[in-house]
């Protein structure tokens, strides 16, 4: 387990936003527990990735455990030509790479992800969702997010989903502040 110093950032380099990266998306498939280890390696690669992050607390008898986890466990994302790509496949850290057929769609999905991650507000994983109703948030911070809103425990969240990982992650809205996109 890292120490809160040890952690790699959310995003490198770190610039203002991701889509301010240029190349082609990729999604990389990190053997088991890599994501942080990947993301360490491209920094000293110079390889432009996002590797969203929440933290997770438990306790363990007396003590209470902090830990930053991947909020997509297995998956990092990064941008950059093919020479970047062949750089990260030598890393040894990936089992599969995922190609982004539809760059745009990924990035916006990506870009929802940030702009949660930027807010502090806590972004938790989500079991991913393929029905229900879409909304769009019209109030706030989050404002002009959308996603598919679904009750967890007595609490409103809207889960914002990255299809092309079969993955989701969700944020607790109050219900005033949302509504239906048609």
């Amino acid at each position: 387990m890292l120490n809160v110093s040890e952690n790699p950032p959310i995003i490198w380099p770190e610039v203002e936003s991701i889509r301010l990266f240029s190349g082609q998306w990729w999604v990389a498939h990190t053997k088991s527990r890599n994501e942080k280890a990947l993301a360490h390696d491209l920094i000293g690669r110079n390889i432009s990735y996002f590797l969203p992050m929440s933290w997770k607390v438990r306790r363990k008898s007396r003590r209470t455990i902090k830990s930053l986890l991947p909020l997509f466990s297995g998956y990092l994302f990064f941008c950059g030509d093919e020479n970047q790509r062949t750089e990260l496949l030598r890393t040894d850290r990936v089992a599969n790479l995922l190609e982004v057929k539809d760059q745009e769609k990924l990035l916006n999905e990506l870009v929802q992800i940030e702009r949660v991650l930027h807010t502090g507000v806590p972004l938790v994983p989500h079991k991913y969702i393929q029905v229900g109703q879409k909304c769009r948030v019209i109030a706030g911070p989050l404002m002009g997010l959308q996603g598919i809103v679904v009750k967890t425990k007595g609490e409103m969240r809207l889960v914002l989903q990255v299809d092309m990982l079969g993955q989701s992650a969700s944020v607790e809205i109050d219900i005033d502040l949302i509504e239906l996109v048609e």
